[in-house]
């Protein structure tokens, strides 16, 4: 059964990018709410980034806080990319497009995944390994389509 919260944090237009075949979590015109993914891996925290070191990949808008975390980014997006697109981890679990806030993030076995909510990512915790397989699963049906 799907958790209410899921259908109505997935009711945001705004969420998925248009211009990819994969979805991305765009908001205000940027993915991930403008948070550069990079730093989650250097800075070991959320970092805004800014619109003057911009880079489009997957028919997003990725902001970084430094011309170099953009340059790294661009280097290997899939390396610093959260998983799913930018979509909540405990929410693909349940087979559902969820936004994500900056805060409610982790990295695990190298790659970084975000949640809706710090609640959300303290549920999403409980059981990561198989949260993670059954989100991979969903992900797979949801690109393939």
């Amino acid at each position: 059964m799907i958790p209410e919260w899921t259908r109505l944090a997935a009711a945001n237009p705004d969420t998925r990018s248009t211009a990819s075949s994969t979805p991305i979590f765009v908001d205000n015109g940027a993915a991930i709410r403008g948070t550069d993914p990079v730093a989650y891996f250097t800075e070991g925290e959320p970092v805004q980034g800014l619109r003057e070191f911009a880079y489009e990949w997957e028919g997003a808008t990725w902001l970084f806080a430094s011309a170099e975390h953009r340059d790294r980014f661009a280097d290997n997006p899939r390396a610093y990319a959260p998983q799913y697109g930018g979509f909540c981890a405990y929410g693909l679990s349940y087979g559902a497009l969820v936004s994500t806030m900056p805060d409610a993030w982790s990295i695990v076995d190298g790659k970084l995944y975000l949640n809706y909510s710090i609640a959300i990512q303290n549920q999403w915790k409980e059981d990561t390994t198989g949260n993670i397989d059954r989100a991979n699963l969903n992900w797979l049906d949801l690109s393939s389509k």
